[in-house]
């Protein structure tokens, strides 16, 4: 009986059949970091690759009818080789539609510039479906649309009923408020709690801005959210306005003491929030604060001079720079239930803390601020009116 032989034949150290392989697009992309001349598109694949965009002004043509400009991702100069891809595309108009198409290319070798083996090619789709579009931030715009959501601790059917509304061309952004998942173990549990579901709903067209909770602080991968939500500070703490509203995004750390036992050590949370109330003294003096008809605060953990220690820590290094700078409302979470506190002697501004279960629904312009709070099923449960500055 003749024995079967199987020939391979080698390019270098690379078989041949290893040409055929590329890599999938395995999260996103979605919208992160939307400023008014600029964004920056966030995803993921199997396998190492260099990643670019195409875009487009927005319109009803053919993405193909004529030759549109790349953006890759590069970093001091060279072309990033890897699994995460964030692809910034810079000069944009403000207030103004694009469309993109996102790609990224297989590496099956790479030892330098001068010995890379390039798989296939992996990109969103344009044949079967329209493009990908976005629309840059605008500080003129009369109105704006938003929703705020927090607490979902991966419950993806209530994410999806929250964010109903979440629909291109109707809401400008999205808000996570924080705790989202439960823990921040790895990749896979961060984008299955529920970044997938954003990407399905909403992300990939309506931006996300995120308040990182307390939860998104726990388990190893923590150290990597930053790399997952670029800001335009490049901090967790930032501040964005869009048409009338600015909005200042405060991270409120863990919710006990750094020396907890919980913590094992590595927090120091107590530092960085001292960090924050520097540099919230002198966002409060900035143009696009002062000039706003709406300025709003966002953070997961409330304010509470009885309360926890990261509580306690916002109410004395936070609000004494808010206090007397104007602040129509600020939205918090963390505490899983409603409430709705007036300004008072600890604070000179109303605080909405919304429960894990229903989303706070925003409209702005220059007759006023509507905020409604709604459950799962679209009932609303409150509303509440703030005028203009």
């Amino acid at each position: 009986m003749k024995s079967k032989v199987r020939i391979v034949f080698f390019l270098g150290l690379i078989p041949l059949w290893a040409l055929a392989q590329g890599v999938r697009i395995t999260h996103g992309p979605y919208l992160q970091a939307v400023g008014e001349n600029e964004v920056t598109l966030v995803w993921t694949t199997d396998g190492d690759a260099v990643s670019w965009v195409e875009y487009a002004p927005g319109g009803d043509d053919s993405f193909y009818a004529v030759e549109h400009p790349s953006c890759y991702q590069t970093r001091d100069g060279n072309r990033v080789v890897g699994k995460l891809h964030k692809v910034t595309i810079r000069g944009l108009a403000a207030g103004t539609e694009y469309r993109y198409r996102a790609f990224s290319k297989a590496i099956l070798q790479y030892e330098g510039q001068t010995n890379v083996l390039y798989g296939h090619v992996a990109s969103t789709n344009v044949y079967g479906r329209k493009p990908f579009r976005f629309r840059t931030l605008d500080t003129g715009r009369p109105e704006i649309a938003f929703t705020v959501v927090n607490d979902i601790h991966g419950r993806i059917d209530d994410l999806r009923a929250l964010t109903r509304n979440a629909v291109y061309g109707s809401e400008d952004l999205v808000l996570f408020n924080g705790d989202m998942v439960n823990d921040m173990r790895d990749e896979t549990a961060f984008f299955a709690s529920f970044m997938d579901e954003a990407v399905s709903l909403f992300a990939s067209e309506v931006p996300v801005f995120y308040a990182r909770g307390n939860h998104e602080t726990r388990g190893k991968f923590n150290v990597h959210f930053s790399s997952y939500f670029p800001t335009s500070t490049g901090k967790l703490y930032y501040s964005f306005r869009q048409g009338p509203v600015h909005f200042i995004v405060l991270d409120a750390g863990e919710d006990k003491p750094d020396s907890d036992i919980e913590y094992s050590g590595l927090s120091q949370f107590d530092a960085y929030r001292s960090e924050q109330a520097e540099w919230l003294a002198k966002e409060i003096r900035s143009e696009s604060f002062r000039t706003a008809g709406y300025r709003l605060v966002i953070v997961h953990i409330p304010p509470d001079a009885g309360g926890w220690h990261g509580e306690r820590e916002v109410q004395e290094k936070f609000l004494p720079a808010l206090n007397g700078a104007g602040i129509t409302a600020m939205f918090c979470g963390h505490t899983h239930r409603y409430s709705y506190l007036e300004p008072g002697s600890l604070h000179d501004f109303p605080i909405l803390i919304n429960a894990p279960n229903t989303a706070l629904e925003v409209r702005a312009n220059a007759a006023g601020m509507t905020l409604t709070r709604k459950d799962t099923d679209g009932r609303e449960l409150n509303r509440f009116h703030y005028p203009a500055k």
